[in-house]
Formats: structure tokens, sequence, C-alpha cells
């Protein structure tokens, strides 16, 4: 859950560095830090904070190196602070590690290492690594580093180095990890934006992995130190692409790319006869699916459970991967596994994949190379290109856009049938989905009257209740407002009892076999006093009467409805956190990717 970057050719070290950092600032920022190989001496400088003060303390210092390493910081063990900010040094300052994921033995290690004389400074997990390095180097880091690994139990993206030698170790356990191949020099990262501006070619580490950088290039090997075939692959993202583009906040610019990136979902894979994707499993013989995931991507599976089970009739079971890794399994032959992530590397999501044995496994995922796009048999991209903003967007709407058409997939090859009006209605969403974004102005009006909440109601039914879920998740996550999500008729079970004068409840309401339920439900709200804010996409006297506030949408079918309805959402929630001067991309206490349990 934090972010790595290490340089070694040519070149200056420090500038990549920085610039790296700042790249991967949203997996981490509660702390960051640098160390460069200068005259056979390491030097480190860290910071508690974002990446800006500690740039600005480097500003006075001067640097000739061209090997080092950085790490910015997202606490696990140890309060954020500069003694626990990596890099960390051994005891003689000539070894210096940097490390994303959980040593999950670090106090027996430690205690091992006390009791042989070590000096350890820091809370953290990671600092035992220098030292389990330091305690077997003989002069080749390389060794020191492989005897070191395999004692440690957990997860791991690290690199390493020394004062003596011009080289750096880099190794990936559970915690993702690349190399940027450049011209006369190599660039490492735990994600490709930091070094999409220097170079294309890159080598995703996989678990196991132990790369051996060097000015004359690098080797991957094995725990066990035999030689592997590294495979290069090339990034299809630009600078560009990551960048904010004119808006206040990578969030904003993310939400407002969605009529893109649904239609870069859909292109290719959508036709008005069929549907094109390349599985590998027989979907005739598959009897049930189970779709596992954390955080948004496990409402998206909610609403994933909605669309199969009404489009190709087949059962479906939703999990939290989190509960879903340690719990006793019923899975058969012939059920389908599906794991959705963004990234590709949530612990959790990740850990339910290698735990539980299906025999068939479908990833719906962001990220190329990631862990488990390697890993699944069968995969969907959502080609979405980079999201930066912790907080989920339009990976969210593309994970929705995947399972609509895996559902009209699996209808097809099983019936031979395809909903054309479906079909229709989904190659017009993106142009609807603009509609929606056309009302910003409007949505950051109301969202005005939310800033003094401190509790708030997400009510929706059917396959809109997920899309409660999911905008209560947003609000709370950025704005820091304590928000909540219910099938609208669980209300009057309990949440009904909240409802006061200082209440906003926040209903989706489409037109349908269920209005009039969801309109009773207005009007027990209103009865007590509470504010109503409504999302819907038919108007009338009734909802005029009820609702303090109504944000208009447009119709669709039933199944295409969450990827409208999510949208004034996910524009409430930024507005409000906007209004309160929170750091949208970068609410406290979370990150991106959560390659930790």
């Amino acid at each position: 859950m934090c972010g790595i970057v290490g340089y070694l050719g040519q070149k200056q070290a420090l500038p990549f560095l920085l610039s790296g950092l700042e790249r991967l600032e949203y997996r981490g920022y509660d702390s960051a830090g640098v160390c460069l190989q200068e005259n056979q001496q390491l030097r480190i400088v860290k910071r508690k904070g974002p990446i800006k003060v500690l740039e600005a303390d480097l500003q006075s210092l001067k640097f000739n190196s061209q090997l080092g390493i950085a790490h910015t910081r997202w606490a696990t063990h140890g309060q954020p602070n500069e003694i626990n900010a990596h890099p960390h040094y051994d005891c003689q300052h000539q070894i210096a590690v940097v490390h994303n994921g959980i040593i999950e033995n670090f106090q027996a290690l430690k205690q091992l290492l006390e009791n042989e004389g070590h000096h350890l400074v820091s809370e953290t997990d990671s600092e035992i690594i220098a030292h389990l390095i330091e305690k077997f180097y003989q002069g080749n880091l390389e060794e020191a580093t492989l005897h070191a690994l395999k004692l440690l139990e957990g997860t791991y993206g690290l690199a390493v180095i020394s004062a003596q030698e011009n080289k750096i170790i880099a190794a990936r356990r559970g915690s993702p990890l690349i190399l940027g191949i450049g011209h006369d020099e190599v660039f490492i990262a735990s994600d490709v934006s930091a070094v999409v501006e220097y170079t294309k070619q890159v080598v995703y580490l996989k678990d196991g992995e132990i790369a051996v950088i060097t000015p004359q290039g690098y080797q991957l090997q094995n725990i066990d130190g035999e030689d592997l075939q590294a495979q290069i692959e090339e990034i299809k993202w630009t600078v560009d692409q990551i960048e904010k583009d004119g808006f206040k906040h990578f969030m904003l610019k993310e939400i407002f790319e969605q009529p893109q990136t649904i239609a870069n979902v859909l292109r290719g894979r959508l036709f008005s006869d069929q549907i094109k994707l390349s599985l590998h499993f027989n979907p005739r013989k598959v009897k049930k699916i189970i779709i596992t995931a954390c955080g948004t991507s496990w409402h998206s599976s909610l609403i994933g459970k909605y669309l199969i089970e009404k489009i190709a009739h087949l059962p479906v079971e939703v999990d939290y991967a989190s509960e879903f890794r340690y719990r006793e399994h019923l899975i058969n032959p012939d059920d389908l596994l599906v794991v959705i992530s963004q990234s590709g590397e949530t612990a959790d999501t990740l850990g339910a994949l290698r735990a539980i044995p299906a025999s068939e496994t479908l990833g719906i995922i962001n990220i190329v190379g990631s862990t488990i796009s390697r890993e699944v048999k069968s995969g969907i991209y959502l080609h979405a290109g980079p999201e930066i903003g912790v907080a989920s967007t339009k990976a969210f709407t593309s994970q929705v856009a995947s399972l609509i058409l895996l559902a009209l997939y699996l209808n097809k090859e099983r019936t031979g049938n395809l909903d054309l009006e479906l079909v229709k209605n989904l190659e017009d969403i993106s142009r609807q989905v603009q509609i929606v974004l056309d009302q910003a102005k409007q949505i950051k009006k109301i969202s005005q009257s939310l800033l003094s909440a401190k509790n708030l109601l997400y009510l929706g039914r059917g396959i809109n209740f997920p899309v409660a879920l999911e905008g209560a998740l947003k609000l709370k996550e950025v704005s820091y407002i304590h928000a909540e999500g219910y099938p609208a008729a669980e209300m009057k079970h309990g949440p009904i009892a909240l409802i006061d004068q200082n209440m906003f409840v926040v209903f989706i309401v489409n037109h349908g076999p269920i209005f009039e339920k969801i309109i009773s439900n207005m009007q027990e709200v209103k009865a007590r006093g509470g504010k109503i804010i409504v999302i819907c996409d038919l108007e009338n006297d009734v909802l005029k009467k009820l609702a303090d506030f109504i944000i208009l949408v447009p119709s669709t079918s039933e199944e295409l409805s969450p990827l409208i309805n999510i949208i004034p959402l996910q524009l409430l929630a930024y507005y409000v956190a906007d209004a309160k001067g929170i750091n949208v991309d970068k609410p406290r206490n979370l990150a991106k990717s959560v390659t930790v349990e």
C-alpha cells in the first residue's frame, strides 16, 4: 500500500526518484524518503508528511549519485513519523531497504536480531529486513538478500542497496513491483505510472522473483538463485493520461472520463447481434457463479449478481474476499469463480483466488500484467486507464459495464438469445452518462446543503441498492461524513430511528414496479422531518412535493440504471469534500492499492 521507486543508470538518480514518488503518492502519503549511494556511502533523507515536504528539504542539499531508492509510506506498523519512514538502515548504515507489504513474523525476527546485538530504532516491520541482510552480508548483496528473504513470512515488494556495491536488489512476493527498461538505465517502481514518462518497456516481477540490477543491466532469478527469463511488455498508457488535464483533482477528472471509459469497455466487444469476449471456459457447463471482491469492487459484484441472474438465469453468490478466503467453500467443478479488482493486486482478493480450488476462474481487472491478471484462467480488462484518485469512480462503472457484457455473453452462449433492446440501450449509455455530467453545476449547488451534515442515509431497491452502498462509501471516503446505504424497504427495520430534521436521505428512484413503494418510504422520512435528495428518471408532482432536491437523470433499461445513477452520487461526494477543503485525491488513512490484509 506504499510506493517504491529506484534508479541505476548514467544519469542523476534524484530527479527520477522525486518524480516517481509524486506519481505514486496516491499509494501512500504519511511520510517519504530517499536514499542515494555516493562515494561508497549511503545518504538517507526522510520526512513526515507529503512528498512536497521532502522535496523542499532536498533543495538545499547537493547530491551526485546515479544509484538510489525511495519510498512513500502508508503506515501499517508504527506511527507516521521520520523514524518509521523508509528507507531503513542496518546498524552500520551500509545497507538500506524500502519495503511494501507486511512481515508477519517480524516480532520473532526482531527478537532474534536484538539477541544478536542488532539495534533497531523504528516501530516498523520493514526495518528488520535491513538488519537481516546485514546479518548475512559478506561482500555480496545478492547472496545476503536471498538468505534474508528465506526467513521472511508475509508479503513484500522491496529494493535493497549497499554502500559498497553498485547494484540494486529488487524482490517481490505479494506486493507489486516492476522494472522499467531504459537505455543504459533501469527503473524500479510499484506502478507503471512512475516510469511511463521515462520508458514504455517494463518487466512485471512475478511472486518469488528477484531482480539483480547492475550498470550492465538486469537479471531475474528465483529465491534459490536460479536464473529466469524476463518478459518485456510495453506500456500502453501515455503521460497525458495520468495528468489532471485542467481539472482540480484527479477524482473529478476521472468522474468526467466515464463516458469514454465505459465506451472503452464496450469497444470491440459489443455488437448489435453478438457479444465477443475471449474467455477460456464453456459457458454451457457453468452451473453457478461465485464473485468475490473488496470495497467498491464488491459493490459492482452485487450489481453483477442482479445482472447475471436476470439476464443469464444463473445463480450467483457474492462474498467479501476477506471473509470468503477464510471460510469453508462449497465449490463444485462446474462453478465459475470471478474475482474483481481494479489494481489486480488487492491482497484479500488475490488470497481468495489462491485459497479456493476452482476449475474455472475469471478476473475483471484494470491493470494489465497485474498478479490477478496472470493467475486467472480468463480475464476481462477494463481499459479504463490509470485511476489515480484513491476513491474509485471510473473503475466502478467500467466493472459494471463489464458485468453487463458478461451477463449478455453467458445468456447468448447458453441459449442463443440476445436482448437486442438492452444492447441498443447499452450502445447509448455513454451519451446518457454525459447528460448527467452536464448537470455538475446543479449538483455542486445541492452539495452545499450537505456541508454541515453529520450522517446520511442512501436508499435504493433492487439493482440500485448496491448503488446506494457505493454512493455512501464515496461520501465516507472523501468527505469524512458518516453515511450508510440500505435497501429502501429496510429503513423501517431500524434506521428510521435516526431520522430527524438534521438527517439527509438520498433516494435512488427509477420508474418501475416498485416506484410507489419507494414513494411510501419517502413519505415516512418526510413525516419525521428528514431532508430528501432524489435521483430519479421521472419527475412528477408527488416527488416535487416530497423532495427537497431532485436530480433528474435519463431513463434507460433497469439493468443499465446503475451506470447513470452513480454519477450524481460521485459528484455529490466530490463537491462536498472539496468545499470542506479536503485533499480529495488522498483522503486520510486510505491507500489506492490495498496490498496488505
